[in-house]
């Protein structure tokens, strides 16, 4: 089983997860204003991912953007990957590509422990990608462990690129973010991932 067939029965099930589905991870957490590149880019960009529709074009032109400022925000001390294999135990069906990952390593040739952040995206609902974010994020605390870089929180984000929902594993503990957050919020998005990497949220 690789991670895109994964439900989020499935996932919870197999490894046992305890699940809290109305967590409040976000509400309290600092907005960032955005870039005036970010907010005209997003401006020009959002309305033709929605007119072609696909998920390719919303994670081109909304989502890797967003976290292309994310990076900027720190200064390029983070790195990001799109789109890479991060196949880490094939007997636990932890395989497969992943749309983007956040790494707290500035290395940006080859992804290095700790892996921070799994964005998931979606077509249409965010919580389509649920069971597929889950087990990246269980495969992100494999390879952090594997790696001999634990770190205790990994976070997700499973997204349609205009909507975006939050997510948080500690240990078998899983957190869904109650509160989605439309791209028109997006200084509460820019303030939630960077929260995730400074591990406030």
């Amino acid at each position: 089983m690789a991670y895109s067939n994964f439900t989020i029965e499935e996932v919870i099930k197999a490894f046992q997860l305890e699940t809290d589905e109305a967590a409040d991870i976000s509400s309290d957490i600092e907005s960032i204003i955005p870039s005036e590149h970010l907010t005209t880019t997003l401006s020009r960009n959002v309305p033709l991912a929605l007119a072609i529709g696909t998920e390719k074009a919303k994670s081109e032109l909304i989502v890797t953007n967003v976290l292309v400022e994310l990076r900027e925000k720190f200064e390029q001390r983070i790195s990001l990957f799109s789109g890479i294999d991060f196949s880490v135990d094939v007997e636990k069906g932890l395989t497969g590509v992943c749309d983007f990952l956040v790494s707290l390593s500035p290395v940006q040739y080859y992804l290095e422990a700790p892996i921070i952040i799994l964005v998931e995206a979606k077509k249409d609902e965010p919580t389509t990608g649920f069971g597929q974010c889950i087990a990246e994020m269980l495969a992100a605390q494999h390879f952090n462990t594997q790696k001999g870089n634990d770190i205790p929180v990994i976070y997700g984000a499973s997204t349609t690129g205009t909507v975006w929902q939050f997510l948080k594993l500690e240990g078998q503990q899983l957190y869904i973010d109650k509160a989605p957050y439309s791209i028109g919020q997006c200084d509460k998005i820019l303030g939630v991932l960077s929260s995730m990497v400074e591990q406030k949220a």
